[in-house]
């Protein structure tokens, strides 16, 4: 009897390519709940949306600013939390897909980061809410939690020095943004490949996630850069 040779990658995923559609779905319409919008509404009993004050903007800071201390928590808690269910989920699905893979554990991460990526699309694009949400920076930062505590860890202190000395909420989310790449490669280069753990294509594919993660976050915030130019940034004072 011939030995019955193992499925690759490639016919994993030609098998299980709905299974993977429908965890970028999941994560999505996860990503659409836009807490801001539901908080405010509730915080003012149906009467004003947070699209329509401040900043315009659908997210924490906007809601801290417009709403309260209170209604920003619960924002930041609920994107968090969604979008940490959204990436987990994804991670499963790809699991699933890949099982009996050698390269298992470096797929499902990759996994995780693509299903992170549509997270952040629902969130800022949500289907249930005209397609007009926030930044997604919560939403970036609970998909590194889930693909990759270390650099979470990193983004996390790198947000927390820029905040301390500029008091400017965005010029900490621009920043952590614009070296997710630049930590994601470090951590996956120099610790994962160079301890034998995943293949140079692991790196590559998980550093240019990253990258384009980052931009699209470094592009929602255009406004924001420009007002950081111009001088016209608002800070985050005690009182707020």
């Amino acid at each position: 009897m011939a030995d019955i040779q193992p499925l690759s990658n490639i016919d994993m995923l030609f098998n299980g390519w709905w299974l993977v559609l429908i965890s970028f779905l999941i994560a999505y319409l996860l990503g659409s709940i836009n807490t801001a919008v539901i908080v405010t509404k509730a915080a003012t009993k149906g009467k004003k949306d947070i699209r329509e004050m401040g900043s315009g903007n659908a997210g924490f800071t906007n809601v801290l600013r417009s709403v309260g201390k209170v209604p920003a928590i619960l924002t930041i808690v609920f994107d968090f939390l969604k979008s940490v269910l959204g990436v987990f989920i994804g991670g499963v699905i790809f699991s699933i897909v890949f099982t009996g893979s050698s390269d298992l554990d470096g797929i499902v991460v990759i996994g995780k980061y693509l299903c992170g990526f549509f997270c952040i699309l629902g969130h800022s694009y949500p289907v249930f809410f005209h397609f007009r949400g926030g930044k997604g920076i919560v939403s970036a930062a609970a998909m590194m939690l889930v693909a990759d505590w270390r650099v979470f860890l990193i983004i996390v202190a790198t947000f927390a020095i820029v905040f301390v000395f500029s008091k400017i909420i965005s010029l900490a989310s621009i920043t952590c943004a614009c070296l997710f790449p630049v930590y994601t490669f470090i951590i996956t280069f120099f610790i994962d490949y160079m301890n034998f753990k995943f293949p140079v294509s692991y790196v590559v594919l998980c550093t240019l996630a990253a990258f384009l993660i980052g931009l699209f976050v470094v592009i929602k915030h255009s406004d924001n850069i420009k007002r950081l130019i111009a001088g016209e940034e608002k800070k985050i004072t005690a009182k707020k």
